[in-house]
C-alpha cells in the first residue's frame, strides 16, 4: 500500500470501482488565450465554431464512438495550488481554454484515427490558434459510472502529476469517494497515457457535475474537509491536481 492518509474520516473510504471501459481516447488540449482572474477564459468564438467544423467529421470515422469539444469556463490560479506552487519550474501547467477528447471504439483504434488527415488536420489548426498544446492518448484505468457527455453540464478534466504513479492511482480511489460523498458525484473517469514518456501528466481525471460553476466552487470551497482531506493528502503525497472545469461547445 502507497497511501497514508491525511486526518483519516470514516465517511470517505475507496470508492467501489465498476470495470474500466475499453474505450481508447485522444485528449488534446490547448491554450489560445491567457487566464483572467477569477476563473475566465477569453476564448475565441470563431475559432470555437471552426474547430467545431473541422472535428465534427471524425465522428463518421468506422472506429470513432463520440467527439467532443470542450470550452473552459472555470480555470483556477494553478500556481496558488499545492505541489503545483512548489514545482511549477519542472512541470508543464495547465491552462488549456480548449479541450478535445476523441473516444475510438478500443485502445487499438488510437493509431489509426491519428493517422487519419481529418485528426491531422485539428490537431495542424489548433497549432497554429494556440500558445501551448498537449496531445494525449489514454486508456481508462479506473472508473465508477459513466460521463455522459449528451446531457450536457459541468465537465471537470483534472491535469494529474505526481512523483509516484502507483500511489496516485491508489490514492484517486479515496479522493473519488469524497466527491461522491460531499459532491455526490456518481460518475468518474481516470485516464492514463498509453506513452507515459510523452506525456507531461501523469494521468487525467474526467467527470461529470449538474449545475454552474459558481453553485460548483461555493460547494466544494464551504467543505472544510476539502483543504483538510482532499488537499492535505494531495500535498502529503506528492501529487499535484490541475483541474479545468469546461461546457461542451
Amino acid at each position: 500500500m502507497n497511501v497514508h492518509l491525511v486526518n483519516p474520516d470514516d465517511k470517505y473510504g475507496r470508492i467501489a470501482l465498476q470495470a474500466p471501459t475499453t474505450r481508447g481516447y485522444i485528449h488534446v488540449a490547448a491554450q489560445t488565450c491567457e487566464p483572467s482572474f477569477p476563473f475566465r477564459a477569453n476564448t475565441d468564438t470563431a475559432l470555437l465554431e471552426e474547430l467545431k467544423e473541422l472535428a465534427a467529421p471524425l465522428q463518421a470515422h468506422s472506429q470513432v464512438e463520440r467527439v467532443s469539444v470542450f470550452r473552459a469556463v472555470g480555470l483556477p490560479p494553478m500556481d496558488r495550488l499545492p505541489y503545483v506552487r512548489d514545482h511549477a519550474d519542472s512541470i508543464r501547467i495547465a491552462r488549456y481554454d480548449i479541450a478535445l477528447l476523441i473516444e475510438t471504439t478500443d485502445a487499438s483504434a488510437l493509431a489509426e484515427v491519428q493517422s487519419t488527415p481529418l485528426y491531422e488536420a485539428v490537431v495542424a489548426y489548433l497549432q497554429t490558434k494556440s500558445m501551448s498544446l498537449h496531445v494525449m492518448t489514454a486508456v481508462n484505468q479506473k472508473r465508477f459510472g459513466e460521463v455522459d457527455v449528451v446531457r450536457g453540464g459541468l465537465f471537470l478534466f483534472n491535469y494529474f502529476v505526481a512523483k509516484n504513479r502507483e500511489t496516485l492511482l491508489e490514492l484517486w480511489e479515496y479522493l473519488a469517494d469524497w466527491y461522491r460523498v460531499e459532491m455526490k458525484l456518481d460518475n468518474s473517469l481516470l485516464l492514463v497515457p498509453t506513452h507515459p514518456e510523452t506525456s507531461d501528466y501523469t494521468a487525467l481525471n474526467h467527470a461529470r457535475f449538474d449545475g454552474n460553476l459558481s453553485g460548483f466552487l461555493a460547494k466544494q470551497l464551504s467543505k472544510k474537509s476539502f483543504r483538510t482531506y482532499m488537499l492535505a493528502n494531495l500535498a502529503a503525497h506528492h501529487i499535484g491536481a490541475m483541474p479545468i472545469l469546461y461546457r461542451v461547445v
